[in-house]
């Protein structure tokens, strides 16, 4: 996937360059190097180095060349070689390095690898970044999947990316076209755009795309608007037979938009945007078609290439592109935006903390902007280059593209996936920790239980010594947590789905003789249903707690009064609380309790909490209750 950012990339790869002195020995490499055709220019360098002439310059021309053609064990040998022999090391060659050591899933020796570009380059905000969360990687290794991946079975042994579905149609680039030339970057054929249409639910037969999009340079990713009509697309700087240069003599990347001409792709124009002297590509549109995203490199940015949005006015024009801001953007490289149905922004970045390579990051609409960037974890993202990934929210099934099946190749070749969500993508984060509510030491051995709003038990765990339990949960659920803890009162937290990322909780338990009188056990009100004798979630919390006292103390008895509000007739209330009473018996007899030290007995209507003739829904529930009366200590 490499070649796609040949452009966007270009001038941070001639920064390295100038810094060296060249000689006439590695000139035919350099003016390979400098065209971007890598693997003429490692053929070259890799000549000199068996002739004995390898020096840092050459060893940092193949890590970099290595680099582009995604050969990471290749690259990752070079950067060692040249920052063991430099007598300086730029920070960013240590960046690059921790990303091939991650791609050869050598963690331990890239987070060495951060910590020295840290030092190097302190103020980075990808330094930064991994500096206040050095172990982000076991998290993001560890997580459980929230998709499958499939690879499609029309990829070539070529390189194939960028899918796009729009009405039971996919949209794709491909190298697979033999007839072009080859492009020196990777030795591959250039780049044209296909579509392949949905068969019996799946995309078959795909087919060059009919107009005058594809060219013989190379054609990118594509976004069509709501009403069909017209398609953004990305291409080398080319039109009407014209190939433009940069002043410094670089051929950039540049949108172009196509209009649907009876079936084909035609009346080709470039945006006003664009520029001759810097790449602007990899488009997205909002849903409502009324804003267009992109990546470019030009002035301004805050990194190799930035995510921009333009506004499309009503006649079609354009106004003014604003850059995204840095809680999007780094330093490194955005890129492949895709925005979906409710708004959610996906993009591709090596900037942000991830995996290895390109990673898949979101990032939620919030008002004018986008909510905190999160990572799409595994399986979408892999030790390789991830990007270009598409997302249909009503089908919950989208596309990526990834090179991560061809990095033990010489060139990794990119492929498109089929994904399919299988569970929610937003997560909630709980650090839990429980202690004692009198000395706030923390309480060892506690049971922590998480529930959902239909009282599902999603989750359970043990505090460790030092009292905490941390769960990873779906987003989009409120949630319950409970905590139940020898000689300790149980106690109960809340989680809102509304809480975004991590959540601390402090949970206090205080000891359970404090629930103790001498006559009852004190309990929060064992509340009922309107006409309903079965125990609530409620009711089983509270009715633990009688159950920890009674396990503590063996020889205590107990015998449970259960009453109802008085609505209904006096009789059928007084075997309604009857019922209510033996099913509290029932509940604290299967938590282990003998049978013959707890009895429960009815009295229906005959003793309300709160005497009154047109009681709330408030006072009716708090009289149908049940309460603790200790009969022997």
């Amino acid at each position: 996937m490499r070649k796609t950012y040949y452009i966007l990339s270009l001038a941070f790869f001639l920064g390295f360059v100038s810094v060296y002195a060249q000689t006439d020995d590695t000139k035919k490499a350099d003016k390979y190097f400098q065209r971007l055709e890598y693997v003429k220019a490692i053929e070259e360098y890799e000549d000199l180095v068996e002739d004995g002439d390898g020096t840092p310059y050459i060893y940092h021309q193949l890590a970099e060349a290595y680099f582009n053609i995604y050969n990471t064990e290749k690259s990752e040998y070079y950067y060692k070689m040249y920052i063991q022999e430099a007598d300086d090391v730029d920070g960013t060659v240590y960046y690059r390095y921790a990303q091939m050591l991650k791609a050869n899933q050598k963690f331990d020796e890239s987070n060495e690898a951060m910590k020295k570009f840290a030092s190097k380059s302190p103020n980075d905000e990808r330094a930064k970044a991994f500096k206040a969360n050095p172990d982000y990687l076991p998290k993001l290794l560890s997580g459980d999947p929230k998709f499958t991946v499939d690879a499609i079975s029309f990829n070539t042994e070529l390189s194939d990316f960028g899918g796009y579905e729009y009405n039971d149609k996919l949209y794709f680039v491909s190298a697979r076209n033999k007839s072009r030339r080859n492009y020196g970057w990777n030795d591959q054929p250039t780049l044209d755009v296909y579509v392949a249409t949905k068969e019996n639910g799946e995309y078959q037969n795909p087919e060059e795309l009919k107009g005058e999009v594809n060219s013989k340079y190379h054609e990118g990713t594509v976004s069509i608007t709501p009403d069909g009509k017209t398609m953004f697309f990305t291409r080398n700087n080319y039109l009407d037979g014209d190939y433009e240069k940069s002043s410094e003599g670089i051929g950039k990347l540049k949108i172009y938009k196509a209009n649907l001409v009876n079936g084909k792709w035609d009346d080709v124009q470039e945006l006003p945007f664009n520029s001759d002297e810097y790449s602007t590509g990899h488009t997205a549109l909002s849903p409502d078609g009324k804003t267009l995203y992109f990546s470019s490199d030009m002035p301004g940015g805050m990194g190799m290439s930035d995510l921009y949005k333009v506004s499309i006015n009503e006649d079609g024009s354009f106004g003014e592109p604003e850059n995204l801001g840095s809680s999007i953007n780094t330093e490194a490289r955005e890129s492949f935006p895709y925005i979906d149905s409710e708004g959610t922004l996906y993009f591709s970045s090596d900037g942000q903390l991830g995996i290895g390579g390109l990673d898949v990051f979101y990032a939620k609409a919030d008002g004018d902007g986008f909510s905190s960037v999160k990572n799409m974890g595994q399986p979408i993202n892999s030790t390789g280059d991830d990007f270009a990934f598409t997302f249909n929210i009503n089908e919950e099934s989208g596309f990526v593209s990834s090179n991560r099946s061809g990095i033990e190749e010489t060139v990794a070749n990119d492929n498109i996936y089929r994904v399919m969500q299988i569970q929610p993508l937003d997560e909630i984060i709980v650090n839990s920790k429980v202690v004692d509510a009198e000395t706030g030491k923390p309480i060892a051995g506690a049971t922590v239980i998480v529930y959902d709003t239909e009282e599902n038990e999603i989750a359970k765990a043990m505090t460790t010594p030092q009292g905490e339990a941390d769960f990873t949960l779906p987003g989009s659920v409120d949630y319950s947590i409970q905590v139940n803890a020898d000689d300790y009162e149980s106690n109960m937290a809340s989680v809102s789905k509304e809480e975004d990322g991590e959540v601390d909780l402090v949970i206090e338990l205080n000891p359970i003789e404090e629930i103790i009188t001498e006559e009852e056990i004190v309990l929060n009100p064992i509340m009922f249903d309107f006409d309903k004798s079965n125990i609530r979630k409620q009711a089983a919390f509270e009715l633990d707690k009688l159950v920890q006292v009674m396990k503590k103390y063996p020889d205590m008895v107990i015998k449970v009064n259960s009453y109802t509000d008085r609505r209904g007739p006096e009789s059928y209330n007084q075997g309604l609380s009857e019922r209510r009473a033996q099913s509290t018996v029932q509940y604290v007899i299967s938590q282990g309790i003998d049978e013959s030290r707890i009895s429960g007995e009815g009295f229906g209507e005959s003793d309300p909490k709160v005497d009154c003739d047109q009681c709330t829904e408030e006072q009716y529930e708090m009289n149908r209750r049940s309460e603790f009366k200790i009969i022997k200590r």
